[in-house]
């Protein structure tokens, strides 16, 4: 059964409505194909009306989905013979962040990108997604190799943020992501970013230091959640009755519509009527579609050409409008 987030009650209550009436129809008896499709009409009404007009609280919902892609999901879905590789040769290996030379649509790329888990087991695995210093230092080593060899670099972003514990912070959870930002930057290769759902904090910028910066239609990108940010301005405590996150998201401008207005990304792809949960192929490939149309843009630039582009375009944000 589909999960159903608070929003779209009204839609779960006529799709079982509609999976009852398909169960009745399946036993024989009196045909109610015209009520099914009267009501899978209505349905898809209210799911199109209701996405065409989520706040930006809803979005961080649909964002958060579990059943949207994650990494294991575009990977299977686009990318041939990939080699996942594994440590940052200095402490050990992290599964928040994957990745290694892989096949895209004919090309030889580095793909590296957060993976958060689909079931219990594998989102503790993979630490739902929050990347520790070797995850950093990892992604570093990948783009060296990346740079080596002149293959451009696709990153998948998909975190709530760095990991803030202890061992993180012993191990400088600061500088390895520091560091990394300064590999995208600094890196002589193109580099590809799309933001497939969470763009978390300095966990994400690390990942998403781009070239071109593609978020999927209702992703969000942002230096805090939410609940981080009202918990801060609010002293707003999870559980304690009424929530101030919506109210911050609203004021955080975290939609990707929002982050196209200020040019902090290039894109938006996108999704399917009712998320990329809903359609997963459809979503996957026009994520690829997009990731193959900006890794063309890229092609033959030189290193020295594509380190100026990506510093003019970030020294840019912010100067819209000024004289």
């Amino acid at each position: 059964m589909p999960t159903y987030l608070d929003f779209e009650k009204p839609i779960a209550e006529l799709e079982g409505r509609i999976e009852d009436l398909r169960q009745v129809d399946s036993e024989g008896g009196v045909s109610v194909d015209d009520e099914i499709d009267r009501l899978q009409a209505k349905a898809d009404a209210l799911l199109a009306d209701a996405y065409s007009k989520l706040t930006r609280w809803q979005k961080t919902q649909v964002a958060r989905h579990g059943s949207r892609p994650h990494l294991s999901d575009y990977v299977a879905h686009l990318f041939d013979d990939f080699t996942p590789l594994a440590g940052d040769r200095a402490f050990g290996e992290d599964h928040a962040i994957i990745g290694g030379p892989a096949r895209f649509r004919g090309r030889s790329v580095v793909l590296i990108g957060h993976e958060k888990g689909s079931d219990t087991a594998s989102r503790v695995k993979h630490n739902f997604g929050m990347a520790r210093p070797e995850g950093y230092r990892k992604a570093i080593r990948l783009m060296d190799l990346a740079e080596r060899f002149a293959l451009p670099v696709v990153t998948l972003v998909d975190t709530p943020g760095a990991y803030p514990g202890r061992g993180a912070e012993e191990r400088g959870q600061a500088e390895a992501i520091a560091a990394c930002t300064d590999k995208c930057l600094s890196l002589g290769a193109p580099l590809i970013s799309a933001i497939v759902g969470e763009g978390g904090s300095g966990g994400a910028v690390a990942l998403a230091t781009a070239n071109k910066t593609l978020m999927l239609e209702h992703s969000v990108y942002s230096v805090i959640s939410p609940e981080g940010c009202a918990s801060i301005l609010w002293k707003d405590a999870a559980g304690a009755g009424e929530t101030k996150a919506p109210e911050a998201a609203e004021a955080m401008r975290i939609s990707a519509q929002d982050l196209l207005e200020f040019g902090v990304i290039d894109a938006i792809i996108d999704e399917p009527v009712g998320g990329a949960h809903r359609d997963r192929a459809l979503a996957m490939e026009r994520l690829g579609d997009a990731v193959e149309r900006a890794v063309q843009e890229f092609e033959g630039m030189t290193p020295d050409a594509l380190r100026k582009q990506r510093r003019e375009k970030f020294l840019a944000i912010g100067r819209t409008g000024l004289a």
